[in-house]
């Protein structure tokens, strides 16, 4: 097993979560080809710096046209033929699926998925599925089969997805590996004292519904009725997902001082300003940027819900909440307002917690034992 294949569809993921892998493999002396759609000059000339070699691959990563979709798993299986790789490892979705058949069908020897999440179509509605979600939702359990189907092992970050496509019967038990957070940089994420005056919320997400961007911009507004001097920031950018946000109505809660509202910049200086973290997503893989913000030594507050449940304890570091229940999140900030001990308490079992769980070398070593070895102790976490 001396070259490697990596399969994604989104070329700035291979430099911000592939990074520490993609060093690894290349100091043992694997040669590393990553395939993407979509590379730039920046991105092209990041993977070359890390001793990877970017390859151009035809994915289309939103779209739903099926026909597109297998043109460009037999343009995918053309490259890897060409490249004859000893392994693949696909992460997202698309890859997931496509990748690992295009993989099998080129006949490479071993074969890794990696879900880090199940998608939208498997995310909890505030309302009974409509026929054309069930539809969808049937149709891609169906893809997740054939694609898992032609994977060895598929790594998982959070026990709740594996159960689910095993229960679906589009998983057999027995390919699981179950790999916890991607893990993070801990000195990169330097301790420093939580602001708390005022006391600040922070959030960072792809402006995306199911982030939960509305129900924080709405427990902000209660929490400001009490507490007009608390802050609300809000780091990301608009995305082209079906289930993006009008821009209209980040700038319409930024104008009128519900958030503030920064765009997509480094979350260094602004994880400075924070006292606690919030994520009120509707459902994950693992968070990175909850893993980050516990790394920095901040509370959060997150949802309870798959891969948000798995990074808070609630009460030691945090509180879980419903999602979707702005309220439940209001009433969670208040406690940190009211009783600011708790910013310093649980930041610091937050970092605990990041060292013992979330280190990306540790994090590298169970995934690259994976990668090489099949199965390890290791690999199944609590």
């Amino acid at each position: 097993m001396k070259r490697l294949a990596l399969i994604t569809s989104h070329a700035p993921s291979l430099l911000s979560f592939r990074s520490h892998l993609i060093r690894a493999l290349v100091t043992k002396g694997i040669k590393v080809w990553a395939l993407a759609p979509n590379f730039d000059d920046h991105s092209r000339a990041a993977v070359l710096k890390l001793g990877a070699t970017p390859v151009d691959c035809p994915m289309d990563r939103t779209g739903v046209n099926p026909f597109r979709d297998l043109v460009n798993t037999w343009r995918m299986f053309l490259i890897l033929r060409r490249l004859q790789p000893d392994l693949t490892l696909s992460y997202f979705i698309k890859p997931v699926v496509f990748g690992s058949m295009a993989a099998f069908v080129a006949r490479v020897p071993r074969r890794i998925a990696m879900v880090e999440g199940l998608g939208f179509v498997f995310t909890p509605m505030a309302t009974a599925l409509t026929f054309k979600r069930r539809i969808l939702r049937a149709l891609v359990l169906g893809l997740y089969k054939t694609g898992l189907s032609c994977a060895h092992k598929v790594i998982f970050l959070n026990p709740d997805d594996s159960a689910e496509l095993v229960a679906a019967g589009a998983l057999l038990p027995d390919k699981v590996f179950l790999l916890g957070g991607i893990g993070v940089e801990l000195k990169d994420w330097k301790l420093i004292p939580p602001s708390v005056e005022p006391i600040t919320f922070l959030l960072v997400a792809r402006l995306l519904r199911e982030k939960g961007i509305e129900e924080y911009a709405m427990a902000a507004r209660i929490v400001k009725r009490q507490h007009p001097q608390a802050r609300f920031i809000l780091l990301g950018s608009v995305d082209d997902n079906p289930g993006a946000l009008a821009e209209a109505d980040i700038k319409s809660w930024s104008d009128e001082g519900t958030l503030e509202w920064h765009g997509h910049v480094a979350v260094q200086p602004w994880m400075a300003q924070a006292s606690v973290y919030v994520l009120p997503s509707y459902r994950e893989g693992m968070p990175v940027s909850t893993q980050e913000a516990m790394a920095a030594g901040r509370a959060v507050i997150t949802t309870d819900v798959p891969g948000c449940r798995q990074t808070v304890e609630h009460g030691v570091n945090g509180f879980l909440v419903p999602p979707r229940n702005p309220d439940a999140l209001a009433e969670a900030m208040l406690r940190f307002i009211e009783q600011p001990e708790l910013i310093h308490s649980m930041g610091k079992a937050s970092l605990c917690i990041a060292q013992q769980r979330f280190d990306v070398h540790e994090v590298t070593v169970r995934l690259m034992t994976v990668l090489f070895d099949g199965d390890h102790k290791h690999g199944n976490l609590p």
